[in-house]
């Protein structure tokens, strides 16, 4: 049955539209994690808030990473290297 789930996700990330170019797919896991861990954020407060932040953060430096790298067209790789530059604004601007 997992094994039935995971293969059915696998072609619902590889979907995207249009097809001859891709500029819209469904979010790949490290998207849906940090996804996660935002809305978990607006609901909690303290060190769960920051937890929930920091894994956001990692999730969207990961899923960046995997489009700047292995996207699928250049607008894919345009969208994960601007999706790097804002991890690390934000991050420059936490630390500062």
């Amino acid at each position: 049955m997992l094994a039935a789930v995971v293969a059915r996700y696998r072609r619902l990330v590889k979907l995207g539209w249009p097809r001859s170019y891709p500029l819209v797919q469904f979010p790949n896991a490290p998207l849906l994690v940090a996804l996660g861990a935002s809305v978990v954020g607006w609901f909690v407060s303290g060190d769960a808030q920051d937890y929930a932040t920091a894994v956001g953060t990692v999730g969207i430096a990961v899923w960046a990473w995997q489009e700047a790298v292995d996207g699928d067209n250049g607008f894919r790789h345009a969208l994960g290297v601007g999706g790097l530059i804002y991890t690390v604004i934000t991050l420059a601007g936490r630390l500062g």
